[in-house]
Order: C-alpha cells, then structure tokens, then sequence
C-alpha cells in the first residue's frame, strides 16, 4: 500500500496521471482543461466511499476508472459547462461590470490621477 501512495506522491502533472494510471488521452483536451480535469478527479475521490487501504490493485482500479471518468467530463463537454471552479460556478463563465458602475467609477479615477 505505501508503495502506491508513494508513487501517487511523485506525480505532478495531469499527463502524469493519465499516463501512470494508462488512460489514454488527447493532448489538445488535456491543453485545454487539465486542471479541470484533476480538480474534477479529486471530486469524485472524496465522493467516494474510501476503500480498504491495504489493496493496492482495487485502489489503483478505482482511481483509474474516477481518473477516465473525469477526463471523460472534458472530452464531451467544456470547463465552463463543467462549473469545476468557482469562478465559472458564481459569474456563468462571465465576468459583469455594469454601465452603471463605470460611470460611478470614473470621478474617483479623475479625482486620483
């Protein structure tokens, strides 16, 4: 079991993952969402119901297969679609500044320079 943790511990990329765990992937999605991708990963491990500690194959199966079901988010879908991060979650995908809230801003500017 720590020989996996230990080795769990080493990988530090995206591409790390999918090839340690063998999932196949497409660089231009990885390009893309990456770190939507391990975000989601780690989502769907603490969703999970935690497994005995002592199989290392049962472990690194259930991880592989969390692992390409992340990935398979982004293949079908985009990072704002997807929502992982916040700040896709409270603005849409979209940042709002309103007219309003230029023109309340332009005085303090001019006031400043």
């Amino acid at each position: 079991m720590e020989n996996f943790l230990q080795q769990l511990k080493t990988l530090s990329s995206a591409e790390d993952f999918m090839q340690y765990f063998g999932v196949p992937f497409d660089q231009k999605v990885m390009n893309i969402s990456r770190l939507h991708i391990l975000k989601r990963f780690f989502q769907y491990l603490r969703q999970e119901t935690p497994l005995a500690q002592t199989d290392e194959l049962q472990m690194f199966t259930a991880y592989r297969a969390l692992l390409t079901k992340a990935y398979g988010d982004f293949v079908t879908s985009t990072p704002a679609q997807e929502k992982v991060f916040k700040v896709f979650q409270d603005t849409d995908g979209k940042q709002h500044v309103t007219l309003d809230s230029l023109r309340a801003s332009m005085p303090q500017r001019a006031a400043a320079a």
